[in-house]
């Protein structure tokens, strides 16, 4: 069964014992998920990443099983959900376990994922689709941040703040934690003062459009580079970015040769790579040819060459080569 966002505030949420909770609003699935499932649990909430439960998905049921007939109610969290965890929800519900709360949470399932459309037609079954806060609710959480804790922002800063959430509430209130510890030594903080404590946009973007580049994404590619206002001195650290990410690419899919397991070739990858990521590394690697990223890896250092004997044209250098694959 759907359950809609805007149903929220009405809806019964002791009519269900298993959630799926899913997109890119982490942060509104986290309030949600504490104010009305979480709270009343104490000490019973076991958390899992999806992997533990499907590789030790008899002896958690064994153990939901035998601990529920002395047990109080108690709720478990699987992150990182995908359609893998359908076969343990089939199994949850043939054995009608009942005192038992369940929560899947995943950032995002295409309209195709077998769980997804799993959880949207069983009756039994609840799925509450999170999308990104609009300027409104974001701007509405910082308001009464700043008139909690009386703290005086300019309506640019404020602006600035909403730019850098990225749609997403938990990201915004990460930078309202840095602007209350701030605002310990001065309640009225400059938009230089909010620039400097807030993270860096160009950073954030510049990592975006590597990965829809290597995504082969054009339109998102375009629009950021549309939307974003790069100088020439950003250049090399676009390319930089692109390289490092097309060098880390490539080894996965060289790992990928020899496992044929796509999540071990990049659980195996060092540094390791953060869980947000791996969608989005999976979809470049099945955009790929090994022959091809090597013959980009070699052109990437070549435009670098390029732009430092020639710097004046960078933008359009980059700009050239990001778009045409």
């Amino acid at each position: 069964m759907i359950v809609k966002q805007f149903e929220l505030n009405k809806f019964d949420f002791t009519k269900f014992n298993i959630y799926l909770f899913y997109g890119r609003n982490e942060g509104l699935q986290n309030k949600i998920a504490e104010k009305y499932l979480i709270k009343d649990f104490g000490n019973n909430v076991q958390k899992y990443e999806e992997i533990e439960v499907i590789n030790n998905k008899d002896i958690i049921i064994e153990e939901i099983l035998s601990k529920s007939l002395f047990e109080n109610n108690k709720i478990i969290i699987i992150s990182r959900a995908t359609d893998k965890i359908v076969e343990f929800i089939r199994d949850i519900l043939e054995r009608n376990i009942k005192d038992v709360l369940i929560l899947l949470k995943s950032l995002s399932l295409e309209k195709r994922s077998k769980l997804r459309t799993f959880f949207e037609k069983n009756k039994s079954l609840a799925v509450i689709p999170f999308y990104e806060d609009d300027e409104k609710n974001l701007s509405s959480i910082i308001y009464d941040f700043l008139k909690q804790n009386n703290i005086k922002l300019s309506r640019e800063s404020i602006n600035l703040l909403v730019s850098r959430a990225g749609g997403d509430r938990k990201n915004l209130n990460m930078e309202l934690d840095k602007i209350l510890n701030y605002s310990i030594s001065n309640k009225k903080i400059e938009y230089s003062n909010v620039e400097k404590l807030t993270n860096l946009v160009e950073n954030y973007t510049v990592n975006e459009l590597a990965n829809s580049y290597l995504s082969k994404n054009k339109k998102n590619v375009t629009k950021i580079l549309n939307e974003n206002n790069y100088t020439d001195e950003d250049c090399v650290l676009i390319l930089r970015t692109i390289l490092s990410k097309s060098k880390r690419l490539l080894t996965i899919m060289q790992e990928l040769k020899k496992s044929e397991n796509i999540d071990k070739a990049i659980s195996e990858i060092r540094p390791p790579i953060f869980w947000k990521e791996k969608d989005s590394v999976k979809r470049q690697v099945i955009s790929w040819k090994t022959q091809d990223l090597k013959k980009k890896i070699y052109e990437i250092n070549d435009i670098e060459l390029l732009i430092k004997s020639n710097s004046k044209n960078s933008l359009n250098f980059v700009s050239d080569f990001i778009l045409n694959y």
